[in-house]
């Protein structure tokens, strides 16, 4: 009697597997999309990816253009809420080799983003890195007493200068 429960059950485990395999859409499964709608319906290109600083905490890291109609992008870092604090404004410092960028924090500048963004986002403005970027270089970011060296790879670069136009 239990070798005839084991072999049904095995037999219905196998059938969900091959009907969850077989049945399932995987166009409608994403883990990230590169495509992203605002308040008046339009579609807004964005790159989007998680990195951790060398210190092992994990930082969003959300590039998106400022408008419709400009090249300007917006550099947006999120910790975990409730962990840290960013006291505004913090200037963003971005090396890649011998060349310095210094971002300026632009989160209270925008009304809109104030009451949206909570104590552990900041945004700054990406355009004079992105327009001083000849080649897909590997950058650090740091941002005094939060971030000392949060390491930006090549492709994710690639993607920025893609959004950048």
């Amino acid at each position: 009697m239990i070798e005839i429960f084991r072999r049904t059950f095995c037999w219905i485990i196998a059938g969900c597997f091959i009907f969850g395999c077989f049945f399932t859409n995987p166009k409608n499964i994403y883990a990230d999309s590169k495509v992203n709608g605002n308040f008046d319906k339009n579609e807004i290109k964005r790159s989007l990816e998680s990195l951790r600083d060398i210190d092992y905490q994990t930082w969003q890291i959300i590039v998106y253009p400022s408008n419709k109609v400009s090249n300007n992008l917006t550099l947006r870092i999120l910790g975990y809420p409730g962990s840290l604090r960013i006291d505004h404004p913090v200037d963003l410092t971005v090396n890649s080799g011998r060349k310095t960028w210094l971002l300026k924090d632009i989160t209270k500048t925008n009304k809109a983003n104030v009451e949206f963004l909570n104590d552990s986002a900041a945004e700054f403005d990406l355009t004079p890195l992105v327009a001083g970027l000849d080649k897909n270089r590997p950058l650090r970011l740091s941002l005094p007493g939060l971030i000392n060296d949060l390491p930006i790879p090549p492709y994710l670069v690639s993607e920025w200068r893609t959004l950048a136009g």
